[in-house]
């Protein structure tokens, strides 16, 4: 039954309608344009089946759930028993069993494609991003664990499953499995080198001890983490329970209270004693977790995408439902200009996720995805805030309010910034990146792809590279990743969107204007906002 409007005050009008069931792949051209020339077999079909669930009423709520309370950490059982687990609502599960079952995790390792995965990353941090922290951690262990043929053999089957088992029981009663990474420390943040956590031989493997200050998902089944060995700093693999002690030597301190992401627990932990088994040779640990952080980041880079489209979404549901000022909000030019240019924001960095995602596709084309992946996580990144923002303006009082999904949408913004490395880290990350003439080559390439079709876009990238014939210095190195992701984001976007969505990205980000000033004089809003969907 609908809801009274007819109160014993007023009469309730000038107020949108409940947005109801949605489709998120139906319902987003920008998404399925880029998307659908990357896919594989069944894939738009099974996305389609995917935005469609996602986009459900039943979910949203159950976003609201995951979150509030949030996991609740249980250290001991009545009887002073040691637990060491986290409790989370059921909605939490839901999100899991909803996600993994899609192949979320499993997909690009099972026959289909990373271009599928990112599609995937981005219509779930539309509902519920705090349950992809997960998803995405186990998504990236399977290429790192490629370092161990035995380790490989047996976690990869249970990690690329299409299922969800939350049991606290060893991986070997397991079908399915998550994996998680520990590797921040205290005294070194992103610098692993300082690493202090000690591994020791014992018995055929290895026992750990130390503290990590970071733990996400700790109730996944297993952890990738660093540790100090006799030959050096090393990775290993730490599985959350084992048959010959059951509940390894992990002791749960407490969990981060943290700004956002909070239907995820992030924990401080230690190893007392962890029973671990080395994965890699000997002082070779972040060579053999960066196969982990490569995808990572892939994700870190195409979830903002989803935060700025679930957030322009509802500015634009609000405008299309209210009038102001004697007409539709989203009929006057200045708000029209002011959706356009977000707009804009949220094509580019969709596209460029999904472009990099395509290169993770094909081994041809390694080398730009190494820098690729690092510049769209910077750049999405930097965006996803301010976008973010002022969508929840448009709203005005009502967007600071909880009753709509901006303040947690805002709340998350700052996170895939920070995980995984933040802007200065991938900045160096770049320039480093440079000294390898392949991978300089690749992005040139990728550049040189959209000469000739907008004057524009060839004077600044002639401009681009008379400043920087080469890698930067590292002082210049967030300037270069800002420019360099402009112009690689508009050059996806010439040869991948529609003209007037090209023209106007091109119009609005390369033609040296400031960033508050929302579209402005040149740019025709009505195609723009055109792709955005049914209205």
């Amino acid at each position: 039954m609908q809801p009274r409007a007819d109160l014993e005050t007023h009469l309730v009008t000038n107020q949108p309608e409940e947005p109801g069931d949605l489709d998120l792949w139906r319902d987003d051209p920008v998404l399925r344009d880029h998307a659908t020339p990357l896919l594989v077999g069944d894939e738009p079909a099974a996305l389609a089946a995917q935005g469609a669930r996602l986009g459900r009423a039943d979910l949203r709520e159950a976003a609201r759930q995951a979150e509030r309370p949030g996991p609740e950490l249980r250290l001991f059982d009545r009887g002073g028993r040691r637990l060491d687990e986290v409790l989370f609502p059921p909605a939490y599960h839901d999100f899991l069993t909803l996600g993994l079952q899609a192949g979320y995790a499993g997909g690009p390792w099972t026959g289909g494609s990373h271009a599928a995965h990112a599609a995937l990353v981005y219509l779930h941090s539309h509902v519920e991003p705090g349950t992809c922290c997960p998803m995405t951690m186990t998504y990236a262990a399977v290429p790192a664990l490629a370092a161990d043929p035995d380790l490989s053999a047996l976690w990869r089957p249970r990690l690329t499953a299409r299922g969800y088992d939350p049991r606290a029981v060893p991986l070997g009663r397991k079908g399915a499995a998550t994996m998680g990474m520990a590797m921040t420390e205290k005294q070194g943040g992103s610098d692993l080198r300082q690493t202090a956590s000690r591994a020791e031989p014992a018995d055929g493997h290895w026992r750990l001890t130390g503290h990590k200050w970071f733990c996400s998902a700790p109730m996944s089944d297993g952890f990738l983490t660093l540790a100090q060995a006799p030959g050096g700093l090393t990775c290993f693999v730490v599985p959350r329970w084992t048959e010959e002690e059951g509940r390894n030597g992990i002791r749960l301190l407490r969990l981060k209270d943290k700004l956002g992401n909070r239907a995820n627990a992030s924990a401080e932990i230690e190893y007392v004693g962890a029973r671990a088994w080395r994965l890699g040779d000997e002082g070779a640990g972040i060579r053999t977790i960066m196969a982990m952080v490569q995808h990572t980041r892939l994700d870190t880079a195409m979830a903002p995408a989803g935060l700025m489209r679930a957030a322009l979404a509802e500015a634009l549901r609000w405008c299309r439902g209210r009038s102001a000022f004697g007409a539709r909000l989203i009929d006057q030019p200045l708000m029209r200009s002011l959706l356009a240019d977000l707009a804009l924001d949220c094509e580019g960095a969709t596209a460029l996720g999904l472009h990099v995602a395509g290169a993770f596709d094909d081994p041809g084309r390694a080398a730009f995805a190494r820098i690729g992946v690092a510049l769209a996580k910077f750049a999405n990144n930097k965006l996803c805030v301010p976008v973010v923002a002022e969508a929840m303006e448009v709203l005005g009082g009502m967007g600071y309010v909880a009753d709509t999904p901006l303040p947690m949408l805002y709340r998350e913004a700052p996170l895939n910034g920070i995980w995984e490395g933040a802007g200065n880290v991938i900045c160096l990350d770049v320039v480093r990146a440079l000294r390898d003439a392949p991978t300089a080559a690749a992005l040139d390439g990728e550049l040189d792809a959209a000469r000739g079709r907008v004057a524009r876009y060839d004077r600044v990238l002639a401009r681009f590279r008379r400043r920087w014939a080469g890698a930067p210095p590292p002082e210049e190195a967030r300037v270069y990743a800002e420019r360099a992701a402009q112009l690689l984001t508009a050059s996806v976007v010439l040869r991948r969107a529609p003209a007037p969505v090209a023209e106007g990205y091109v119009l609005a980000r390369l033609a040296g204007r400031g960033r508050f000033a929302g579209g402005g004089a040149g740019m025709d809003p009505a195609p723009i906002l055109d792709r955005l969907g049914p209205g």
